[in-house]
This record gives structure tokens, sequence and C-alpha cells, in this order.
């Protein structure tokens, strides 16, 4: 049977949950579209994330691996298109690592793209009645780090499985504590991210659909 690795995030910047994690572990051991679901939590730490992943990866040699992360402030789900190669944090990470315009590894390329279906896939959440789109970027904290660590990762040991990231905005609880912000329930996430993996199972070319923005 194939495999799909699907990662979420421990809570970080004084949050008591990540909205990634607590969706994704509901979907441990799933099965979806004729795939077992593997959830992972990784640490929110510069470094140990990828160890982490990487160590995943290779003992499950899954069909794809899918990094979901926490972005407050976003208002729907957001399927990545890049990963770059810089770690620039805004706040320091779990164990307080606080890089500053350094590379996420040293002499790679600068920019990965998702190597998943992620025009299909926001497509077919939107078909869902949930709101999504595509996302120009990762961001340069440990949401990027992953995505590009990860593509870095399969690309770099020939690796045939696809791989990307997904980003989804707080759970209600936590939109409660910043106001104005957008949220989605952790069963909508969930619903979400069944659609995604099982579009990235049966897809194999993307569709050549408008997924860009003007700013």
């Amino acid at each position: 049977m194939k495999t799909v690795l699907i990662t979420a995030f421990e809570p970080f910047e004084n949050e008591t949950v990540n909205p990634s994690w607590e969706a994704v572990r509901q979907l441990d051991q799933h099965i979806i579209a004729g795939a077992k679901v593997v959830a992972k939590q990784l640490p929110c730490v510069f470094g140990q994330s990828l160890d982490t992943l990487c160590s995943a990866i290779e003992n499950l040699q899954p069909e794809l691996v899918i990094a979901v992360g926490q972005a407050g402030g976003r208002v729907d789900i957001t399927l990545e298109r890049i990963g770059i190669n810089v770690d620039d944090a805004r706040i320091a990470d779990n164990h307080g690592n606080q890089p500053v315009d350094m590379p996420v590894v040293t002499g790679g390329p600068a920019a990965y793209f998702s190597t998943l279906p992620i025009k299909a896939m926001v497509e077919a959440i939107r078909q869902a009645g949930i709101p999504a789109s595509v996302s120009q970027t990762a961001g340069t904290f440990v949401c990027n780090h992953v995505m590009y660590g990860l593509l870095h990762h399969l690309q770099q040991n020939g690796n045939r499985t696809r791989g990307g990231f997904i980003h989804i905005p707080y759970l209600p609880e936590q939109a409660a504590r910043h106001a104005g912000t957008a949220s989605l329930s952790a069963e909508t996430v969930i619903a979400a991210l069944e659609t995604a993996i099982a579009v990235a199972l049966r897809t194999e070319e993307d569709s050549r659909i408008s997924g860009g923005t003007t700013h």
C-alpha cells in the first residue's frame, strides 16, 4: 500500500495549540485514495525540524510528503508554490534560534518549486466549499525552512516522492485572541487536507489555470 507522510508543527510564538497539528494528527492511519496516511509532528526549530522530517521520509519511503503549518492572519487554505533558500527569522524558534539572512542549505539553489499539483488541489478544495488559493511565499521562518529542505532532500536523493507545503489559518479559539483575524475549524481543515491528498495521489500533471496575483 502506498504511504502519504503528512507533517505539522508544535505550537510556537506563545500559542498553546498549533492548528496544523490539531488537524493533521486526526488523519494518522487513515486510508485515503488507497494510501495510508502517517502523521508526524515536527519541532518548530531550525535544523531539527528537517532532521525529523528527513528521517521519517527515509523510514517510510512515502509516495507523497505534505508539510502543513500555521499562517495566522491568512484567510484560507494556501498551497505554497515555492520555497526559497533563506532563513530570516522575525522571531526566535522554540529553541531560541533566530537566524538572519542565512541559507537553508549552503550552496543550494535559490529556490525549489512544489512538486505537488497545487492548482488542481486548490480547485478541488474550492469545489468542496472551502476557501483555498495558491500562495507565492512560504515566508522565511521554519515553514519555509521545511519546505525548501524537503524539496532539496528529495532532489538530492533522486527520490521520486513528490512534496510540498500547505499553510492554514488560525483555529477559532486562536482567532478569538487576535482581533480581526480569520479562522477555520479543525474539521474544515481536515476536509481540505483529505481532498488535497486524494487529488495529489491521482493527479500527475497539474491543472493549467490561473493561480497568480498582482502583488
